[in-house]
């Protein structure tokens, strides 16, 4: 109980110091695109994280526009099933770092750096982001999901 008093209190004090910076942490995208390729996080396939339980590239004969961007596959099954329901394939937050997002910005998520919670896949920054979520998922989804719509204001659709 005390650790997630101490959780609950960080992040409201890194919410209220991330308002301030929240104008400078804007980005280009709702979903986590390459700027180079246009591709959906990086190439890799939203959906091997669950049949793989790992990070898996995409191919490049296995496309889909969607969302504004190109998301890879790495077999017709993977395509297949995103094509039925993307919504539950897509990263939350479009890949961005929900322990950003607690604090107002949007912070791409890494590819490599993921976990999947109550069936939704979910990036990180980094291995500390990924730890702290890990800690307490229902409450930084829950501080994550507050910000979300405010953040996501701050992005551009492509």
């Amino acid at each position: 109980m005390l650790r997630i008093l101490a959780l609950a209190v960080a992040v409201a004090l890194a919410v209220s110091l991330g308002a301030a910076s929240r104008q400078a942490g804007a980005v280009t995208e709702r979903v986590v695109v390459d700027f180079q390729t246009g591709l959906a996080i990086y190439g890799y396939d939203p959906v091997a994280y669950f049949t793989r339980a790992a990070p898996t590239k995409g191919r490049t004969e296995l496309e889909k526009f969607h969302a504004g961007a190109v998301w890879r596959f790495r077999n017709e099954g993977n395509l297949s099933a995103f094509n039925r329901d993307p919504a539950v394939f897509m990263p939350v937050y479009g890949g961005y770092d929900a322990m950003a997002l607690i604090r107002g910005v949007a912070v791409p998520g890494n590819p490599l750096i993921w976990l999947i919670n109550a069936d939704r896949v979910f990036l990180f920054y980094d291995d500390g982001s990924r730890a702290a979520f890990a800690a307490n998922p229902t409450v930084a989804k829950s501080l994550a999901d507050a910000q979300w719509q405010d953040v996501r204001r701050t992005l551009i659709d492509r």
